[in-house]
């Protein structure tokens, strides 16, 4: 019996997946539970429909996400810290402060897909983030920690 799956289902098969399994499987397990739905003629038209309109929208979002990667490697941005002696900074800078300094400038990233290379920035300089703007897509962007 071939279904459509609704939602991941672990050895099974993903969300939106065409799969085959035993018809008892299906009708007393997957499909009471909300996991499957029969495989028709208009569901499976549904489904390609729906994997069409899911595909260019992703389409649409990765030209985006490119084309704000370009802009971001222009980008240098400047945190400004309170600075002790030395050069130390008191604190750390983290990606909370380079999300905010992006924000500033007009990109909407979150901090979640910022990766800081350096472990802990506790002072000045210059220093690098990779951003992840897509799942495929990641910018670099050259940040200067700079004296309040």
């Amino acid at each position: 019996m071939e279904i459509i799956l609704t939602k991941d289902v672990e050895h099974l098969g993903n969300q939106h997946e065409l799969v085959k399994v035993r018809p008892g499987y299906a009708r007393n397990f997957l499909i009471p539970r909300g996991l499957a739905q029969v495989a028709t003629e208009s569901n499976r038209k549904a489904l390609t429909e729906l994997l069409k309109q899911r595909a260019h929208k992703e389409e649409k979002a990765k030209t985006a996400a490119e084309a704000a990667a370009k802009k971001l490697k222009d980008v240098v941005v400047k945190i400004p810290a309170k600075v002790g002696e030395n050069g130390k900074i008191f604190g750390s800078v983290n990606a909370i402060q380079i999300a905010e300094a992006l924000q500033k400038l007009g990109y909407t990233v979150e901090r979640k897909n910022i990766d800081v290379a350096a472990e802990h920035i506790k002072t000045i300089g210059k220093y690098t983030a990779n951003v992840r703007l897509h799942k495929d897509i990641s910018a670099e962007v050259a940040f200067e920690v700079v004296s309040e």
